[in-house]
Order: C-alpha cells, then sequence, then structure tokens
C-alpha cells in the first residue's frame, strides 16, 4: 500500500490539533521514519502515536512536546500581539517565500 504525501501545515501557528498532528506526521515521514519506529523512539504505544499524528483522541502534553522534539517540530510561543511581526519574520526566512497569516 502507498503512502499518502502529507504536508505541514503552510500557515506557521498550529491553532488545532489536527494542525500540529500533521506537523508530526510530516515531519516523521520526512525523517523516514516509520509509525513503529517512532512509537519505540518515543516509548509509546503505536496507536498513541497514530492518535496524535490524527487528532482522533486525547495525547498527554508530555508525548506531543516529546514527538515534537525528536522530530524537529519547533513550538515557538508567541504572545497574541505580536503573531503578525513574527508571522512576517518567519515567512521572510522561508525558502519559498509563501506568507503564512497569523490567527487574529
Amino acid at each position: 500500500m502507498a503512502r499518502k504525501p502529507v504536508h505541514p501545515p503552510i500557515d506557521l501557528f498550529v491553532s488545532d490539533s489536527e494542525a500540529f498532528g500533521a506537523s508530526i506526521r510530516a515531519a516523521r515521514r520526512a525523517a523516514n521514519i516509520t509509525l513503529v519506529e517512532a512509537s519505540l523512539l518515543l516509548g509509546v504505544a503505536r496507536q498513541t502515536l497514530t492518535n496524535l499524528e490524527t487528532a482522533k483522541s486525547s495525547v498527554s502534553l508530555e508525548t506531543a512536546l516529546r514527538a515534537a522534539r525528536e522530530f524537529g517540530v519547533s513550538i515557538l510561543a508567541v504572545p497574541g500581539g505580536r503573531r503578525e511581526g513574527v508571522s512576517r519574520a518567519l515567512a521572510s526566512m522561508m525558502p519559498d517565500a509563501t506568507s503564512p497569516k497569523a490567527p487574529e
């Protein structure tokens, strides 16, 4: 069975669990790590990682942060009033120069 490509969200400000899970899955696949290998690396059940990547069920914050750290997904805490400026600064550093929108 061929794997469907999973792309990280274009918007750098992830505002829901589905977008966060897609970022984790895209990073894991980009690293060419299987779901089973990633589960072993994180010390969680395969179903737990599946739940994180698909946002089908709650996963602990600790597990989500560990997965982000292991797969190179950065998490920034940006105050709401500064999101637009940070978004522009980050977008200017992106190779394809797409301009993500910050949530209002």
